[in-house]
């Protein structure tokens, strides 16, 4: 959550050269699992109703203006981009350009604003 508030300013400036989606993957810190102290009280999903729940909980904290999937709890894009539990893509004509870190520390949202101002500049 700590990184959605910069996420979402960048979802807006930069809605005219891009556009951006959120995939919701499983909870990293369930509250019946590695929870962290003070964390949002979401349980590990158990069915698929529960992580669009979790989802929207997350909306309500923090609505963003791209659409948001739900990964499925077999959790096929999480595995494939191996994003848990933070990532960050940049997709040019069906080709990864950038390939951010996974976070916490490796969720760099400045590195995808260098490419997006870069990609912005050479579309002048």
């Amino acid at each position: 959550m700590a990184n959605l508030e910069r996420f979402c300013e960048i979802t807006e400036e930069y809605s005219q050269v891009a556009d951006f989606l959120m995939v919701y993957i499983a909870e990293a810190h369930p509250s019946d699992g590695w929870a962290l102290k003070d964390n949002i009280e979401i349980n590990k999903h158990k069915t698929l109703e529960e992580r669009f729940l979790a989802a929207q909980t997350m909306l309500d904290m923090e609505p963003l203006k791209c659409p948001v999937m739900v990964d499925r709890l077999e959790d096929e894009a999480n595995n494939a981009y191996g994003a848990l539990p933070e990532r960050l893509f940049i997709i040019l004509n069906g080709v990864i350009v950038y390939k951010g870190e996974q976070g916490p520390m490796g969720y760099k949202v400045n590195e995808a604003e260098n490419w997006l101002q870069n990609h912005k500049l050479q579309l002048r």
